[in-house]
């Protein structure tokens, strides 16, 4: 009877295989909403599962028995769970459990780092160009928000294309996608198992915000193309610092599954002399 509490640490298996599909043939919205729900309640369900086998290998033990009253033959007659399976499983658990927090904390951190760095960019609007040469624009979640874009990504595209790029950005904003993939993170980190299903998220989240840029600009092939052109830009101009992983982590561009064509980050690189912000007019 007891293999039934088993059942729950199997469930993540035919998610994983049925992550990617959903995130291909589902809206994408939808897709992202349900991989998400389904990420966090899988590792919820096995967290439950790991300590209702902890839970029943203590109650074996005599010192259990004393304190709980209870008598140990009954107990060891109606229950079949062995020490060794409540050993792995107190293991597993402190183990999903340690994961957890410490990607809990990262991504806290992360965000209280990006809305930090949002507040003191200036101007009051939702856009800031930096001056940087090399390509590169990212969302910066925040109280609000901020898109930030150089000068060299600017350049790179027309004005059809910066349109569509912005649009882009903006709905990761709008749409609060850094929340997704940090939710979904934190349950591939409680359980390793359900990272195909946090890639997923990160797929779907860029092509959430590629319909959303669709939907601004009327044109579902121009975003696609300043998408390529924007990505092309990148590739040929890498940028000539590197990023905190923390806050990179924070948004779907940390994923190395993720096929998005533009990277998205979550929040810029500690301000320096050599990019000034400025505000768009």
């Amino acid at each position: 009877m007891h293999l039934l509490i088993y059942l729950p640490l199997l469930f993540p298996f035919p998610a994983a295989l049925a992550a990617r599909p959903l995130a291909e043939r589902l809206a994408p919205w939808l897709a992202t909403w349900l991989l998400t729900t389904c990420a966090l309640a899988l590792a919820a369900l096995s967290c439950v599962a790991l300590g209702v086998l902890v839970v029943a290998g203590l109650v074996r033990l005599p010192l259990a028995a004393l304190v709980g009253d209870w008598s140990l033959a009954t107990v060891r007659a109606g229950d079949s769970v062995s020490k060794i399976e409540a050993a792995v499983a107190g293991a597993l658990l402190v183990a999903a459990m340690l994961a957890g927090v410490r990607m809990l904390w990262r991504r806290m951190r992360a965000l209280a780092a990006a809305a930090f760095e949002a507040a003191c960019l200036p101007g009051p609007g939702q856009l800031v160009v930096v001056d940087d040469t090399v390509p590169d624009a990212y969302a910066l979640p925040g109280l609000p928000g901020q898109v930030v874009v150089s000068t060299g990504m600017l350049d790179a595209l027309n004005d059809a294309d910066r349109k569509a790029m912005l649009a882009h950005e903006r709905a990761h904003l709008a749409c609060h996608h850094y929340a997704f993939v940090a939710a979904a993170h934190l349950a591939a980190a409680c359980n390793p198992l359900l990272r195909p299903a946090a890639a997923a998220v990160a797929y779907t989240v860029e092509r959430w915000a590629d319909e959303r840029a669709a939907t601004t600009c009327g044109d579902r092939r121009q975003v696609a193309r300043a998408m390529g052109r924007a990505a092309l830009a990148t590739t040929h101009h890498p940028a000539r610092r590197r990023v905190p992983e923390a806050v990179l982590g924070l948004l779907n561009a940390a994923v190395p599954h993720c096929t998005a064509p533009v990277p998205c980050h979550a929040a810029s690189p500690p301000c320096s002399p050599s990019r000034t912000p400025t505000p768009r007019r």
